[in-house]
């Protein structure tokens, strides 16, 4: 595979672009198309088999049209539902996002919180995990479709209310030493959530872990050229302009629309 392999990078909004930002560090190389579902956000409100459709005929299509040598799906509730069946259909590689657990645990003295969607907090996958690999530690749960969309809306250049946000996190204050951010929007906000719950919690994500798993499946020639970054939407995008203006730091063209055809 050359030096200018394409990654695909899916989600429903703009929370992969944390993990595509921990990607692009490692291998600014390599050329990026990203697409977000806004169409149907947010995911974790969707039924199951709704999901599935959507994810697998926009990631085909996209794989097909955009010729993707590797997809990343930067979002725990469609990682959890459609990895296998995308598997399946693509000869290619397909890397998911699931929530630090494992890490977190081992990093942690008194109790690990979760902090992710209602969805995932909810969903069967999450608890297997927990039973899995939090090693006896205390897990404590933190569901919330809110912290989402204040991501959303910081990207956008709208300032997080710091009173809001100490609202929502309130039930982990003082009571965890490690939290998980288990949803790819939240390190957007991550700088709001450490200042809310203080220095003394170390927060964790998955970023840096998928960005070490895409590289060790690409062979890539180092290269001093910067790849191309392209970014679409299943619908405009609300406040496009100032999506536009967020996104042109980080090497994209502006958002090109992509309907899902099914």
């Amino acid at each position: 595979m050359s030096n200018k392999a394409n990654i695909l990078i899916f989600d429903s909004g703009v929370g992969g672009l944390s993990v595509y930002q921990e990607i692009v560090a490692k291998l600014p190389q390599l050329d990026y198309t990203y697409i977000f579902d806004n169409e149907a956000y947010p995911y974790g409100e969707l039924a199951h088999d709704t999901l599935v459709t959507r994810v697998e005929s926009l990631v085909k299509q996209m794989v097909k049209e955009q010729s993707i040598d590797l997809v990343v799906i930067a979002c725990n509730t469609a990682s959890t539902i459609v990895l296998p069946t995308l598997r399946s259909h693509l000869s290619i590689p397909v890397v998911g996002v699931v929530p630090a657990i494992k890490p977190a645990s081992n990093m942690a003295n008194k109790a690990v919180g979760l902090i992710a969607t209602p969805a995932t907090i909810t969903r069967e996958y999450t608890h297997d995990l927990i039973r899995s690999f939090a090693q006896s530690k205390p897990v404590e749960m933190l569901g919330s479709t809110r912290l989402v969309d204040i991501a959303e809306e910081k990207l956008r250049g709208n300032p997080v209310d710091l009173l809001e946000l100490e609202r929502i996190l309130k039930p982990m204050q003082g009571s965890v030493d490690v939290a998980v951010l288990g949803c790819t929007h939240f390190p957007l906000i991550k700088d709001e959530i450490q200042y809310v719950l203080g220095e003394s919690v170390l927060l964790v994500d998955s970023g840096e872990a998928i960005a070490r798993r895409v590289s060790s499946l690409l062979e890539m020639v180092d290269s001093e050229e910067i790849g191309e970054r392209q970014i679409f939407s299943t619908t405009p995008p609300w406040e496009e302009g100032a999506l536009n203006q967020a996104l042109s730091p980080l090497g994209f063209t502006p958002v090109q629309h992509f309907p899902l055809t099914i």
